[in-house]
């Protein structure tokens, strides 16, 4: 077992990774056999999920790491540093100083994986027909702030947003702006299957309940180069079905996801042909309020629940220490981040929990329900739940128990204000603290929350975005960190560490995740140690 230990750009004051590949980037699986990427996700067609890969859609890292890899935008997170650059534009710029009139021009003579040519009007058709679906929990918030589209000409693209929005370029490199095909899908409606059509590095091919087959695209023109001709995707129910394969030298790559007790047991293995990249990463951990309703709707319940969790326990006993304890929704790493809940609650403290629901007149124990889904985000899932519950109860200021829901039905469940406590996972669209609080507190946010907080959303999100130079966010950001700490709509818990485990003769490894935990395919060839 070798592990390598890298340094992400955004992570580390924008530094490239320290560490070089165990095989050279010139190595390709062109010509030859698919390299093979096992994950535990899988991609079913249901009355919930009908499209699973449509933009309008699809708001998940699952589906956004097939999306980012057959899909184009317009720009696209750098391999280093944190400033979009082009992709299918040729260039892309504001055009006016309040950051309101954004204009992009495209490269020429682009091509979806069908053969249809693709231009201006498709970029238009792809934001607006995002907007207009506007799907429950689908990624049209990121498009709030859009006025209008226009298709000027053939290559021309000019964006009209409603208020100064200095994020609007990253917001172009999510796969929530992937370009479709104006004349394959509907205007008003979702696709209906887990076919698409895009302009990616790579084409969808066959896809089952086992596996799914990614295709070079030759019509693809784009800023990045693929060093394979073709990927298979392997779904597998567990992570230890995937180890086992990685082991048995049945997949070339073992992805989501990754189990902490996994991440000591390959750490630890004594298979020299098997490479473990740990990477520090941006997904976080929290749970979620229903602030309306039920004892959650008391603002003391929440805080107190906020003096009493022991997160170090949690990174401890459910994760093995692959993850660290988290005190704000922005993560460490971020320039905007403050630990505002360690702030404001210090280490756990039952007497002082007591206090607080003692100080608004509230009975204890306090009756609650934590629902977490089983299927979505790991094995650790449920050991996680398990100890929330220990710690609320072993107060005795809460009378807690806990409920597992596939994912399937957990996700409409909880944007539809089903449950009282649910915990949640978040994915950064793009690394900035704007992404870590306009999706919660916008009027349209992506949980389906009722909670308002009028500074944040009138004053804070606002003005950052009028601010182009993003380091000079971070004191607003850090108020809008420490309201959340004070009122407590969500209750941040752990920011993860990111791992991939490959073959030895896989290269490009370490550049495989980007900061959101999106599989970055095209990075992936087949070489030897050099």
């Amino acid at each position: 077992m070798n592990r390598k230990t890298v340094v992400l750009p955004v992570l580390a004051g924008l530094l490239a990774p320290t560490l070089a590949a165990c095989g050279t980037q010139q190595g390709s699986s062109a010509g030859g056999d698919p390299i093979v990427v096992g994950t535990t996700d899988h991609f079913t067609v249901s009355k919930r999920a009908p499209a699973p890969f449509d933009p309008a859609a699809a708001y998940d890292v699952a589906a956004w790491s097939v999306m980012r890899n057959t899909f184009q935008t317009l720009l696209r997170s750098p391999r280093t540093g944190t400033t979009p650059v082009p992709e299918a534009a040729d260039r892309c710029g504001f055009t006016d100083t309040r950051n309101e009139q954004y204009r992009c021009t495209l490269r020429k003579d682009l091509t979806f994986s069908n053969g249809h040519a693709l231009d201006a009007k498709d970029v238009a058709f792809s934001l607006q027909r995002v907007k207009r679906i506007n799907h429950k929990g689908g990624p049209a918030v990121l498009f709030g702030n859009l006025d209008r589209v226009e298709a000027l000409g053939k290559r021309e693209i000019a964006f009209h947003l409603k208020k100064p929005d200095a994020t609007f370029p990253y917001k172009l490199t999510t796969p929530a702006a992937a370009v479709v095909d104006s004349e394959t899908y509907p205007a008003d409606s979702l696709t209906t299957g887990s076919q698409l059509v895009g302009s990616g590095p790579y084409a969808l091919g066959g896809i089952d309940a086992e596996s799914a087959t990614l295709t070079r695209n030759p019509h693809y023109k784009g800023g990045l180069t693929p060093h394979n001709d073709k990927i298979e995707l392997r779904f597998f129910d567990t992570s230890r079905a995937m180890e086992k394969a990685l082991e048995d030298d049945k997949i070339d790559v073992m992805g989501r996801t990754i189990s902490p007790g996994q991440v000591s047991r390959l750490d630890a293995g004594q298979d020299e042909g098997i490479e473990l990249v740990e990477q520090p990463g941006q997904e976080i951990r929290y749970l979620a309020f229903d602030t309306k309703k039920g004892p959650t709707a008391k603002k003391a319940v929440r805080q107190a629940m906020a003096q009493l969790v022991d997160r170090k326990e949690i990174v401890r006993d459910a994760y093995d220490r692959s993850a660290e304890p988290l005190y704000s929704l922005v993560p460490a790493g971020l320039t905007a981040h403050r630990n505002s809940f360690f702030n404001k609650y210090g280490e756990p403290d039952p007497k002082r929990a007591e206090s607080i629901l003692r100080a608004a007149g509230i009975d204890k124990p306090v009756k609650l329900t934590l629902t977490y889904t089983t299927d979505h985000y790991g094995d650790a899932t449920a050991e996680e739940f398990a100890l929330l519950k220990r710690q609320l109860n072993r107060s005795g200021l809460f009378d807690v128990r806990v409920k597992g829901v596939k994912w399937d039905a957990f996700r409409p469940a909880a944007t539809g204000g089903r449950y009282a406590v649910w915990g949640y996972g978040w994915y950064a669209d793009f690394p900035d603290a704007d992404n870590f609080i306009a999706p919660f507190f916008e009027e349209d946010n992506f949980l389906g929350s009722t909670y308002t907080n009028r500074r944040i959303r009138d004053t804070i999100i606002p003005q950052t975005r009028r601010q182009t130079e993003r380091s000079a966010t971070a004191d607003s950001f850090g108020r809008a960190q420490d309201i959340v700490a004070d009122e407590v709509p969500v209750l941040p818990l752990w920011q993860g560490k990111q791992y991939l485990a490959a073959r030895d003769d896989i290269t490009g490894v370490e550049w495989a995740l980007n900061s959101s935990s999106v599989l970055q395919l095209w990075e992936l060839g087949r070489g030897h140690d050099g």
